[in-house]
């Protein structure tokens, strides 16, 4: 398919290898489509958050959500896990509409603690091992004892960054079919960031996908197999991350610093 990248002062239109919307993909490919993105709009009062957004994710794809801060990733990321419902367009995962079933498909880390400050790290898995069947307890547990947190502990005695793990855990001792991640490394340092990749890389279900939402690219880009380009609520790359360092010249982190000149 063609795509634009429309940065300030310039533009650039070339063909990628990456998957073209669903119309345009072979029948014997769809069962590998995760995620389904369909010309996508959602608007916060006349503001427009998302505009005409549409994209594929396949089975095992490792895909990073880039763009600034109010590019409408946090949006994107909230429609698909059905948190927002006034939207046009459609979403499919797996090839279901977004609903109960999709639930069932999908893991999600928030960019925010949702869990009540009383409650116990033990509490928490068990809420999860009852609320979903994909959910393994004994794995949450194993990953208590690697993260070094203590079961018994309460959420209002936790730190941020050990509320972080505890949240990372839950996600990841799911075999979902999609994770999604709403900027896991933004609020932490470096080294932090190092080890929620690897949680995530070690732990994450063979058989399903990630969509991590981040503008920190250089964080994240040697694990990616895909890059798409939020700018202003408009998908303005779409493209596999080999593609874009072999037509570019150079890294993804640099491109998205020419595409949003920052």
């Amino acid at each position: 398919m063609t795509v634009r990248i429309t940065p300030e002062g310039g533009s650039y239109m070339r063909e990628t290898t990456g998957f073209a919307p669903t119309e345009n993909v072979p029948m014997h490919a769809l069962s590998d489509i995760v995620l389904d993105v369909s010309h996508l709009s959602k608007s916060y009062k006349k503001f427009p958050a998302l505009s005409d957004v549409s994209f594929h994710i396949e089975k095992g794809q490792i895909v990073g959500l880039l763009g600034p801060n109010g590019s409408g990733k946090t949006t994107l990321i909230k429609i698909i896990n059905t948190l927002l419902t006034d939207y046009k367009g459609d979403v499919q995962v797996c090839g279901h509409a977004l609903g109960v079933e999709t639930k069932k498909l999908i893991s999600y880390l928030p960019d925010l603690m949702y869990f009540a400050d009383w409650m116990r790290i033990s509490d928490c898995i068990s809420l999860f091992r009852d609320f979903y069947e994909d959910f393994d307890a004994a794995k949450a547990k194993s990953m208590c004892q690697s993260l070094q947190l203590d079961p018994r502990q309460r959420i209002k005695a936790l730190s941020k960054g050990m509320q972080e793990k505890l949240q990372l855990l839950l996600v990841m001792s799911r075999r979902a079919r999609l994770y999604l991640f709403d900027e896991p490394l933004a609020a932490v340092d470096p080294a932090a960031r190092d080890y929620i990749m690897q949680t995530i890389l070690t732990n994450y279900h063979e058989e399903g996908s990630i969509l991590l939402s981040t503008h920190l690219i250089s964080d994240i880009e040697p694990v990616l197999d895909h890059a798409l380009f939020l700018k202003s609520g408009k998908l303005v790359l779409d493209d596999v991350v080999d593609h874009i360092r072999e037509t570019t010249g150079g890294t993804v982190d640099q491109y998205f610093r020419e595409v949003f000149k920052c």
